[in-house]
């Protein structure tokens, strides 16, 4: 299957040159960075106007490995509760991304709940939005796509051993990408109160503590579940550090403070 890009022309630039100078504005060009070899990030998906800046900063400071699993929130509400995209390629303005088919059908039988679904894919852009900065680069990798409406811990934590045991089986290099936007419409001052909270629990490496936190303060954060997932992932592929790149929130660059949405980039290494 060959699938089409949902939102090119509305959260990010629809042609190749105009995408490519698009996401280089947001890229950090300083050669003293030290680029990490990551075992997950939290990367957010809004349009690149506004969370641009924290993924820029994000992929800018990461090596990008040839396999590379995105797990997003189910926005749309269609397919599967836990749906993997196993085959296929997927067409974006800068070029085709071949799905890997090993690691998504390892990751399906090693999980009680992931299912083979591309119609949970459709209209997603959560997932999307991340590959042209990964294109932006690198040509030589290949995803593994998965969404996740079931929220529940047991879900969270099937799904992330399941996968890091599939990275371990397998021996491919791989990077899981969590796509999360953080707190949603509030005020920034409530916002970061919140968004602040959750990001301790990443930093710490607690995504039990993540999951409890969230729906103990309420926090609007749409990709919890799949950050819990990557978290778990993490720690079994012997995670031992996370470190904040960038917040910031919607406020920032429209100017308006009482209703924002919250954007955090941190890598788990």
């Amino acid at each position: 299957m060959l699938r089409k890009p949902a939102v090119a022309g509305y959260f990010y630039q629809s042609s190749r040159d105009n995408l490519t100078n698009q996401v280089k504005r947001f890229i950090d060009v300083d050669v003293n960075i030290e680029k990490t070899k990551a075992l997950g990030i939290l990367a957010p998906h809004a349009g690149f106007i506004y969370s641009g800046a924290v993924a820029g900063a994000l992929y800018s400071r990461i090596i990008l490995p040839e396999s590379i699993i995105l797990i997003g929130p189910n926005h749309t509400g269609r397919g599967a509760s836990v749906a993997v995209f196993s085959e296929g390629k997927w067409e974006m303005p800068n070029g085709i991304v071949e799905v890997d088919s090993e690691l998504a059908l390892s990751i399906i039988g090693k999980s009680e709940f992931a299912k083979e679904d591309t119609n949970a894919h459709t209209g997603e852009h959560s997932l999307e939005v991340q590959i042209p900065f990964i294109q932006f680069f690198t040509t030589d990798f290949k995803i593994v796509p998965i969404t996740m409406m079931n929220t529940d811990l047991e879900v969270c934590k099937d799904l992330g051993l399941a996968i890091a045991r599939t990275i371990q089986e397998t021996g491919k290099d791989a990077l899981i990408i969590a796509s999360s936007d953080m707190t949603h419409y509030e005020s920034s001052v409530s916002a970061k109160e919140k968004d602040q909270k959750a990001i301790d629990k990443i930093i710490t490496l607690d995504p039990a503590g993540l999951h409890s936190t969230v729906r103990k303060n309420n926090i609007t954060m749409c990709g919890f579940a799949p950050a819990v997932s990557m978290l778990y992932a993490a720690i079994e592929l012997g995670a031992s550090k996370a470190n904040l790149v960038k917040y910031m929130n919607s406020g920032d660059v429209s100017g308006d403070y009482e209703q924002v949405v919250g954007y955090a980039g941190i890598i788990i290494s």
